[in-house]
């Protein structure tokens, strides 16, 4: 892929995902078939999907987003379904769909079923948290969606390097298989545990320095991977443990990195994310072209059974998972709220696969030490089919299920009311500080200034009790809502003259740029008010 490929992928990608957000289907399903219909549109080139770009490359940067904007307290509160997924149900999945592969599929070996069920054994750790935050679901229902997706693709990458290791005849044993999970698991963790301190520390030690600070950032996930995956560790468990360390302490960087720092990763994973699903799609014609002996009509019928195996497995293992654990333990029926059945059949539909399990479809080497990896070109195929699948169908579907099934959506009141009652907490301790240190002579301001900080606290403490008050019969809007649409006009009118002096040479470039950002910081305090 050369570098107008390059440029014309993330530009084709950027422009369908800006259509999918005025449309109700979700950006990763419009992606996915935009690049199914461009894969053989006459002209196009062949986007081959590279293992040892998604993996070392696109993978870390996206788990690394994820967790940072996980929260640390939710996914401890849930550790435990968190692990039956993310752990439990890939070992389970690789098992139960390699067999049931290995039984569909004529002279498929088992080892090559299993190596199959290890790759499409991880759910998307993009897809179903899209979705799950654009359908607004429940708080817990979408910390365990994401919590499953931040980590089960360590799991199942274990699992495939030991399938692959069978498969070929390297003489792995269960024990072998059991150690390189464990050493895995245990050293990317630990990996991840050593970074994490010294990498917020030099965040720290360079306040004040937000272009410094945020070059680091986008560092941080591939020193993460390179030095578990260096040593034999999984790198994405790496890339988690330090994203959810630093997402966790983020409030002691200064306030310039954390506006920067949002932005830029932000768009990384906007591009990132735009890409990563169109090509998926755009794989479609290598993956047809590679099937040899097998016929298309055949390997559909294939496909068609792997998929159905993939569903029906994960119900088969979400649903004993959510409830038998209650049924058997009391102290799990007190620390976590009870379900009922819609919940398990949302996380059971939400397992959309994605960009991973491709990317270690391709891994798979053509031979290793003189032994042909048997039918590796229908095993390609079954991924992509099987991606393609869930994602259209269930992803198509999700929405329409959760309205029918009529779960409750976040309490947008119940969240407004506790942010307010925070925010009047805080103002209460900001105010005594601030009197605290207006006592003090060497803090003496004059009135008016005194004035202005406290009227900014005041604001500060009555906007969000303003956006639970009563609307505005006339336009809708709510006294909060109409203060920040004012504010702002009187924000452009400004800019109009700072823009006019300018051009009237009174100002120069440098001055203006300065008195502009001003006015963004100004503007965009007003916009996180009315989005918070």
């Amino acid at each position: 892929m050369d570098a107008l490929q390059l440029v014309a992928l993330v530009a084709a990608s950027a422009a369908v995902a800006g259509i999918a957000r005025r449309t109700p289907v979700p950006a990763p399903l419009l992606l996915v078939g935009a690049g199914l219909a461009a894969s053989y549109v006459p002209g196009v080139p062949d986007y081959t999907l590279d293992p040892h770009i998604v993996l070392p490359l696109i993978l870390p940067p996206l788990l690394y987003t994820a967790a940072v904007e996980s929260s640390y307290l939710d996914l401890r509160a849930n550790i435990r379904p968190v692990a039956l997924l993310s752990v439990g149900y890939v070992l389970f999945a690789t098992v139960a769909v390699g067999w049931l592969a290995y039984v569909l599929v004529p002279d498929l070996p088992l080892t090559a079923a299993l190596v199959l069920g290890a790759v499409v054994a991880p759910p998307d750790a993009v897809a179903a948290t899209a979705i799950a935050r654009k359908l607004g679901l429940p708080n817990r229902i979408t910390t365990i969606l994401q919590g499953e997706s931040l980590v089960n693709d360590a799991t199942a990458i274990t699992a495939y390097k030991v399938a692959l290791a069978a498969a070929v005849g390297a003489g792995v044993s269960w024990a072998g298989g059991i150690g390189e999970f464990a050493l895995a698991a245990v050293g990317g963790i630990g990996v991840g545990l050593v970074l994490m301190v010294p990498i917020h520390w030099l965040r720290c030690r360079l306040d004040g320095q937000a272009l410094l600070q945020n070059t680091l950032s986008l560092l941080i996930p591939f020193i993460a991977y390179a030095a578990a995956e260096e040593v034999g560790a999984s790198g994405v468990l790496a890339v988690v443990v330090v994203g959810l360390f630093l997402g966790h302490r983020n409030w002691q960087v200064d306030f310039a990195t954390r506006l920067q720092e949002e932005a830029v990763w932000k768009m990384v994973a906007f591009i990132l994310e735009s890409s990563v699903f169109a090509l998926i799609g755009l794989q479609l014609p290598y993956v047809v072209e590679g099937l040899g002996r097998y016929g298309i009509g055949e390997a559909v019928w294939y496909a068609v059974g792997v998929f159905v195996a993939v569903v029906v497995v994960r119900f088969v293992w979400v649903f004993p998972a959510t409830f038998l654990p209650r049924r058997m333990s009391e102290r799990i029926r007190r620390r976590e709220p009870g379900v009922d059945w819609k919940a398990p059949v949302v996380v059971g539909w939400a397992g959309m696969r994605g960009v991973v399990s491709l990317a270690i479809a391709f891994s798979i080497p053509v031979a290793t030490g003189g032994v042909e990896f048997p039918a590796r070109n229908l095993v390609l195929f079954l991924t992509f089919t099987t991606v393609i699948g869930t994602l259209v169908v269930q992803g198509l579907t999700l929405p329409p299920l959760i309205r029918r099934l009529k779960l409750p959506g976040r309490d947008a009141h119940g969240e407004t009311l506790a942010e307010a009652q925070a925010q009047s907490e805080a103002s209460r301790a900001a105010e005594e500080r601030l009197e605290a240190l207006l006592a003090d002579e060497r803090n003496t301001l004059p009135q008016p200034l005194a004035d202005r900080l406290r009227t900014v606290l005041e604001r500060r403490r009555n906007a969000v009790w303003e956006r639970l008050g009563a609307v505005n019969e006339v336009t809708g809007e709510t006294a909060d809502d109409t203060y920040r649409r004012l504010a702002r006009e009187m924000i452009d009118a400004e800019r109009e003259v700072f823009v006019r002096l300018r051009d009237e040479r009174r100002i120069d470039d440098e001055m203006m740029r300065t008195l502009l950002r001003r006015l963004d910081l100004e503007e965009a305090a007003a916009y996180r008010e009315g989005t918070a």
